[in-house]
C-alpha cells in the first residue's frame, strides 16, 4: 500500500520517509491503483465502487498519485478533481455519437505511433503511460495496455515516414504522457527528431505539471530545452483546485528555462462547467506565465457521456467570458470534430447582421455596433492574396 495517510483534504507525509514526496519516482510508484486502495484513502459512493470494480476487471486503469489525491475531497463524490480520476459506473453507459476511437486516429496511422491529421504536422505515440488517468481520456482504448515508453527502434518507422514527409511542420509528442517518461529517453527521443531542420516546433502534451508535478525538474528542463530548438510544453489544468504550490513551482521552472507553456482545458459537466470556475482557473493560469490555449469540448469518447456538456454551454460560457477576461487569459473554444475531422473554431454569433458592406457587431455588453467596410479597393490596390 502507498506510504501516506489521508485525512479529509490533508495528505500527511509518512514520518519515516518525509522526503519522497518530492520524488517524483515515488509519487508514480505510490499511486493508488485498485479498488481496495481507493476505498482505503476516499469514502467511495456506491457508483465509484462500482466504477472502480469494473475499471480493474475490464482494462483502462486507475491511477491517482499522492499529490493529486492530496487535491481531493475524500467525503464529496462531486468533488471537481475527484470526477476527474475516480471511476464511475456510469463508463459502462453508452450514448449515441459515443466513439471507441472518437479522433479516428487509428484510420490516420501512416505509420505505427504516429498519427497525422493535418497537413503540417503530425502526432507522435510515445508512450501508453500515464502518472494518472483522467476517466475522459481520449486514447482509454490504449493508455496503459503494458506496452509502456517506446523505444527509439519502435518509433524508428515514424520517424522514417517523417523524413520522407517534410511538409509536416510540427510534432506533438504525446501518449499517454510523455513525460512520465525518463529524462534520458525523452532526451534521446528529442534529439532525434531535433536532426529533422525542418520541423519548427516540437510539442510536449503532458498533464504532469497538473498531476505529478515534482516530475518538473531542473535537469529536465534543461533536456527538453536543449535537446530541440524550439519546444513547446502543452499542459493541461481544468480546476482551480489543481493550481497547487508545487504545480506553480513547475510551470516557473519551465518557463524559466524558456520553454513557452500553453494550457488546454477539457469542458467537463460538475467539473468546470461555470463561468466563475473557468474565470478563476484562467486568471491564475495567466499569473503563473501559462497562456490559456483551448477550451475543448470533451471528445465523445465511449462511455463519457455522463461527463460531457452540451455545445451551448460552452458558447454560453465564451460569451459571459469575453469582455471579461482580457485576450490573453481566453481561450479559444474548439470541437475537434469525431472521426479525425478536424478542430472546429466555435464561439458566441457575434455579427448579427451584414448587407452591402455594412455589419452590425454584437459587443461583451451586448450593445449592436455599426462597422462598416472600407470602399471598394482602386484598380492600383493589390488584389486579395
Amino acid at each position: 500500500m502507498p506510504s501516506f495517510v489521508s485525512r479529509g483534504l490533508e495528505i500527511v507525509r509518512d514520518p519515516a520517509d518525509p522526503e519522497r514526496w518530492d520524488d517524483w519516482r515515488w509519487q508514480a510508484r505510490s499511486a493508488l491503483r485498485t479498488t481496495a486502495e481507493l476505498a482505503s484513502a476516499l469514502r467511495l459512493s456506491p457508483d465509484e465502487r462500482a466504477g472502480a470494480e469494473r475499471a480493474e476487471a475490464e482494462g483502462f486503469p486507475i491511477a491517482i498519485t499522492p499529490h493529486t489525491l492530496s487535491l481531493i475531497d475524500r467525503d464529496d463524490p462531486s468533488c471537481p478533481i475527484r470526477r476527474q480520476f475516480v471511476p464511475s459506473a456510469k463508463e459502462a453507459e453508452e450514448v449515441p455519437g459515443d466513439l471507441r476511437d472518437p479522433l479516428g486516429e487509428e484510420d490516420h496511422e501512416v505509420a505505427p505511433n504516429l498519427v497525422c491529421r493535418y497537413p503540417d504536422r503530425a502526432l507522435l505515440l510515445a508512450t501508453d503511460r500515464c502518472a494518472v488517468y483522467c476517466r475522459f481520456c481520449t486514447r482509454s482504448r490504449m493508455v496503459g495496455d503494458g506496452g509502456g515508453p517506446r523505444s527509439l527502434a519502435k518509433l524508428e518507422e515514424a520517424f522514417r515516414w517523417l523524413e520522407d514527409n517534410r511538409q509536416v511542420r510540427e510534432v506533438i509528442v504525446s501518449g499517454g504522457d510523455p513525460l512520465v517518461m525518463g529524462t534520458a529517453r525523452l532526451r534521446r527521443l528529442l534529439e532525434r527528431l531535433g536532426q529533422m531542420p525542418w520541423l519548427d516546433t516540437v510539442r510536449i502534451a503532458t498533464r504532469a505539471p497538473v498531476t505529478i508535478p515534482q516530475r518538473i525538474d531542473a535537469e529536465l528542463c534543461r533536456a527538453l530545452r536543449e535537446s530541440h530548438p524550439a519546444v513547446w510544453v502543452m499542459t493541461h489544468f481544468n480546476h482551480p483546485k489543481e493550481l497547487s504550490e508545487a504545480s506553480q513551482r513547475a510551470c516557473a521552472m519551465l518557463v524559466d528555462h524558456g520553454l513557452p507553456v500553453m494550457n488546454q482545458t477539457v469542458l467537463l459537466r460538475g467539473v468546470n462547467d461555470r463561468t466563475q470556475t473557468l474565470e478563476e482557473l484562467f486568471r491564475g493560469l495567466v499569473r503563473w506565465r501559462v497562456r490559456p490555449y483551448y477550451l475543448l469540448q470533451a471528445d465523445v469518447v465511449r462511455g463519457t457521456g455522463h461527463l460531457r456538456t452540451p455545445i451551448a454551454t460552452g458558447l454560453h460560457i465564451m460569451e459571459r467570458l469575453q469582455g471579461r477576461l482580457s485576450g490573453i487569459a481566453l481561450p479559444k473554444l474548439i470541437c475537434d470534430t469525431p472521426r479525425g475531422r478536424g478542430k472546429v473554431p466555435i464561439g458566441p454569433k457575434t455579427i448579427v447582421a451584414s448587407v452591402d458592406g455594412r455589419h452590425t457587431l454584437r459587443t461583451f455588453r451586448g450593445e449592436e455596433v455599426e462597422y462598416l467596410d472600407p470602399p471598394s479597393p482602386g484598380p492600383e490596390d493589390p488584389p486579395p492574396a
